[in-house]
């Protein structure tokens, strides 16, 4: 099924990812394209967390997690666009499945559009299983719902929060 434009704004909740090279600085930057992008206002920036690595190859650095919410008027492929654009910026390389990266920007929730496009699955299809992305987000948004999933707190205690670490002494701030 093919996501259509809508005209907004909507609420979008985007997970941060980095394992490689300056990660605190790598999440915060993204934080700051993505606030420079025209048609994007990041209102919520959750607390860093510091999480074992998921999947993909062992021995992986530790990952920083964080989560964006933010309010767009960009329709949800351009919005996977520019995701990958800040990626990019970062020097993101798409080598290996679950790999290390120096940045992933993932959307996880766009309003409350469900689409199997194999492009761009919403709401994303692992985030209910994922700590990392569960537990900052409960943070930024007590409240969160994954659309056919459930409340995100409800997931993440089922999930437990073992190597998922919130990490207050290393801030991320929200655009100005």
């Amino acid at each position: 099924m093919r996501l259509q434009a809508l005209s907004g704004p909507h609420r979008a909740v985007l997970a941060l990812g980095s394992n490689l090279g300056n990660r605190r600085e790598n999440l915060q930057g993204a934080i700051d394209a993505l606030a420079d992008t025209p048609g994007v206002r990041v209102n919520v920036v959750s607390p860093l967390y510091i999480t074992q690595a998921v999947g993909g190859p062992e021995d992986q650095p530790e990952y920083f997690n964080a989560v964006v919410i933010v309010d767009t008027f960009l329709p949800p492929e351009m919005l996977l666009d520019r995701a990958h654009a800040v990626e990019e910026a970062f020097q993101r390389v798409r080598t290996e499945h679950w790999g290390p990266r120096t940045l992933d920007v993932d959307i996880i929730v766009y309003g409350d559009e469900v689409s199997d496009d194999p492009q761009l699955t919403i709401p994303h299809p692992r985030a209910h299983e994922r700590a990392f992305v569960l537990a900052p987000w409960v943070d930024a948004d007590p409240e969160a719902e994954i659309p056919g999933h459930g409340r995100a707190v409800d997931l993440l205690v089922k999930l437990g929060t073992a190597g998922v670490e919130r990490r207050d002494d290393l801030e991320l701030r929200l655009p100005e």
